[in-house]
């Protein structure tokens, strides 16, 4: 049920700056959400249309050659037990059990994406409504902002007025930012791989750029699924895949983020890491991804909140 609202809230959290400049232009409000929603939701209709039959296609291919993959790497398994059998037997065990629990999770994976899959076309329905609730709330956006400050007890309404300018200052300008930046690294990255000629580009690619999200340790997440096939096919694939990964990296690190995102998370890298590490204890990848979203969060709610706590104290 609340799916939609979130996705909607998102959307219309996204959008909203565009349509206060158009609005400043002497433009209607709602003439203003049209011209965004024509823009927005073609271009996301087009990426549907002709991405996602091809992104299951190849979900469904790379499924069924998964016995084949397990098959390589089994052969490179048996090699490395053979360079390593001077090593005790207890590391060849551990070898295996390795392998099996990679073998498994992996098959699970890809049965719960495909699963995922058929959920969301079954769901088509409800999806067809985000764009009427984004519509909503991008055209009552100030309306729905004082009804939610209404529910908050006086005394602290201004800190959460101050919290919400803010986050959407910080916060706003980072998630705009890093989703555009996750979109590029996506299509650089499946050009590439397309050009090189290693299977499933456009699955491998949707990783790299999903997980790209994640500073720092997201490219070489993103980067293990592309590598692990390149190694069923050559060394030489291998060479020009990790290749492909530090082209896009260079390319994301010095031209796509310092452009985009800019200096708009303004948090030393030792206190990010630090973050990324506890999140991937606490809840893996997913929390890890939206590890840095609470620490700008954070990092703008405490002193705020510090400041109010110090002045009610003098006050009192």
């Amino acid at each position: 049920i609340s799916a939609p609202f979130i996705i909607a809230g998102l959307i219309a959290y996204l959008l909203h700056p565009l349509v206060e400049e158009i609005s400043k232009r002497n433009i209607p409000r709602t003439f203003s959400i049209l011209i965004i929603y024509l823009i927005f939701f073609s271009a996301i209709g087009l990426a549907i249309y002709y991405s996602f039959p091809k992104l299951v296609s190849q979900l469904k291919e790379l499924q069924s050659n998964f016995p084949d993959f397990i098959r390589s790497y089994r052969l490179l398994v048996y090699d490395l037990y053979e360079s390593t059998s001077f090593l005790p037997e207890g590391f060849h065990n551990q070898l295996d059990v390795m392998f099996n629990e990679m073998e498994g999770a992996i098959s699970n994976l890809f049965s719960n994406m495909l699963r995922r899959v058929s959920v969301i076309v079954n769901v088509a329905v409800m999806i067809a409504v985000i764009p009427i609730l984004a519509f909503y709330f991008l055209k009552d956006y100030k309306t729905l902002q004082k009804s939610i400050i209404a529910i908050i007890p006086t005394k602290f309404q201004t800190v959460t007025r101050q919290i919400g300018r803010g986050l959407e200052d910080k916060l706003g300008r980072y998630i705009r930012g890093q989703i555009l930046v996750c979109f590029l690294v996506g299509v650089i990255s499946y050009l590439l791989l397309k050009w090189i000629g290693i299977n499933y580009p456009l699955v491998l690619a949707s990783i790299m750029g999903f997980t790209n999200f994640i500073p720092y340790f997201g490219p070489i997440i993103g980067a293990i699924p592309a590598v692990l096939i390149a190694f069923t096919i050559s060394t030489k694939m291998v060479f020009f895949v990790i290749l492909s990964v530090f082209i896009v990296q260079i390319i994301e690190g010095n031209l796509l983020s310092p452009f985009i995102v800019g200096n708009s998370v303004r948090i030393h890298p030792v206190y990010i890491i630090f973050t990324l590490f506890l999140a991937a204890e606490i809840g893996g990848i997913i929390a890890m991804i939206f590890a840095i979203p609470l620490l700008v969060i954070g990092r703008v709610a405490i002193p705020l909140l510090r400041s109010q706590m110090k002045l009610r104290k003098q006050e009192e």
